[in-house]
């Protein structure tokens, strides 16, 4: 992995210690540390500033397939192809449970904070007190079976479980209670949880594989396996095009402020600059 200096594109630090390819990378809140998930089934931490792996957590499986970060980052929450997600606490090290144990891939995750008109369910057993942040907040799982699953990353308990047209890609939460999830053959579902069943609305724009989501201002980001991304706003009266990977799929999208990062296939990450939409 390498950190770069956004303003002039200068290479900060090389960060090394994964075997095979790194599959996901975030900042953690405090923009000093990094938490990576690697083919190597393992998860890693890393300080930014000197480039040192702090942290390294085994448990998994096979490799691991996307993060999330609750709250500050005392806990962490990774996905991975064994089928698990499980909850680990930075401080120690150490893996505080499996929240789920699904059979099928898990290719992305989402935590998000549930609202109130929500019920998550009370846990079976009492909450370690090495989980910090995991009360009131909604874990989502984008399924290789076509699945996407939620429930109470606290309680452990089913919220909904949604069955797609193919297989679950990635996910966000856009709020509260609404979510988006993309799929292999190009859906993007934007459900609300409080009625899963039935889609809010379903966004298909090519049968390209939709690789990557996010929330952006009043909408979200997406990207897909033709080279294509957009961003949508409010409920798709405006939409605008970010070209420039010409084919290759595009796999992640960040952002900071007015800017837009993508990484591509091609081996470039693009930098756009927005002006106010």
């Amino acid at each position: 992995m390498k950190i770069w200096q956004a303003s002039n594109g200068e290479l900060r630090r090389v960060l090394e210690g994964h075997v095979f390819d790194v599959n996901c990378c975030r900042f953690f809140p405090s923009g000093l540390v990094v938490l990576s998930g690697g083919m190597d089934a393992q998860l890693k931490i890393w300080s930014a500033e000197d480039a040192s792996c702090v942290v390294t957590f085994k448990g998994h499986k096979g490799g691991i397939l996307d993060t999330a970060i609750v709250d500050r980052g005392r806990n962490v929450v990774s996905g991975s192809r064994d089928g698990t997600a499980r909850l680990w606490d930075c401080g120690r090290s150490a893996c505080l449970g499996v929240i789920a144990d699904c059979g099928s891939s898990i290719n992305g995750v989402a935590v998000g904070a549930a609202d109130n008109s929500i019920n998550l369910g009370s846990p079976e057993q009492m909450p370690s007190e090495r989980e910090v942040g995991t009360e009131s907040k909604m874990l989502l799982l984008a399924r290789e079976d076509k699945k996407l699953q939620c429930l109470g990353l606290q309680s452990r308990q089913p919220v909904f479980l949604f069955v797609g047209s193919d297989a679950f890609n990635c996910c966000t939460f856009l709020s509260g209670f609404l979510l988006l999830a993309g799929t292999q053959d190009g859906n993007i579902y934007q459900l609300d949880v409080r009625s899963p069943r039935v889609p809010v609305q379903v966004i298909h724009r090519s049968g390209a594989p939709v690789l990557s989501l996010l929330s952006f201002r009043d909408g979200f980001i997406a990207s897909q396996g033709d080279g294509s991304c957009f961003i949508v706003q409010q409920d798709l009266d405006y939409l605008m095009e970010l070209t420039g990977a010409d084919c290759d799929p595009v796999y992640k999208v960040a952002t900071w402020e007015k800017q837009i990062y993508t990484c591509c296939r091609d081996g470039l990450v693009r930098r756009y600059q927005l002006s106010d939409l």
